[in-house]
């Protein structure tokens, strides 16, 4: 999975005022916590540098870089503004080469689908899946083949399996599916009438 580098300023107090004189200098309060982190580290992040991670569908293992200590982490949450959609708060979950790591990765579809040939539409409902890995088998995209998908039938996160991944989206989550289009029923009606 591709590395992202980001820099973090140190903050020691976290109440309202301190946090709204972040976001007033374009900063955004973060929080990093998990596996080796004893207590909390509070810091903050430019808001410009944090949207090449906060807004695009790829995943990333973040490296911070915090008073000269570089710490290995994952976006785990945000909170967003209600009105303007700009972030308020951001943990970062603290990842290790040792444990397995947890993380959303992007869905890629590749294939011709035999649905889609006879005139059926296909629609991805699901865009990323949650998935368990260690961090040198974790992949920057989940690949799902759809050659073989027929008209009316989807795929579901129980039908993937991939060799030292494990798929923690539920086994019924449906990835995507070929629907029946009207083309496709008058192409089948006229079919048959001949």
């Amino acid at each position: 999975m591709k590395t992202f580098k980001l820099q973090g300023k140190p903050r020691e107090v976290s109440n309202k005022q301190a946090t709204k004189v972040l976001r007033r200098n374009f900063d955004v309060p973060c929080i990093l916590y998990g596996h080796g982190i004893e207590k909390n580290i509070l810091f903050s992040v430019n808001a410009k540098e944090l949207q090449q991670i906060s807004h695009t569908p790829n995943s990333y293992i973040v490296e911070l870089e915090i008073a000269g200590k570089s710490y290995l982490s994952v976006f785990h949450a945000a909170q967003y503004h209600p009105l303007t959609d700009e972030p308020l708060h951001v943990d970062f979950l603290s990842v290790t080469e040792t444990k397995p790591v947890s993380i959303n990765v992007p869905v890629v579809i590749t294939g011709n689908s035999e649905g889609v040939r006879e005139g059926g539409k296909l629609i991805l409902t699901t865009r990323k899946l949650k998935i368990c890995a260690d961090l040198k088998n974790l992949p920057d995209t989940i690949t799902v083949d759809i050659t073989g998908l027929k008209m009316g039938k989807t795929i579901v996160a129980g039908d993937l399996k991939y060799d030292n991944i494990q798929i923690l989206t539920p086994k019924t989550t449906i990835i995507c599916a070929v629907k029946l289009t009207r083309a496709a029923i008058g192409a089948a009606a006229a079919a048959t009438t001949k």
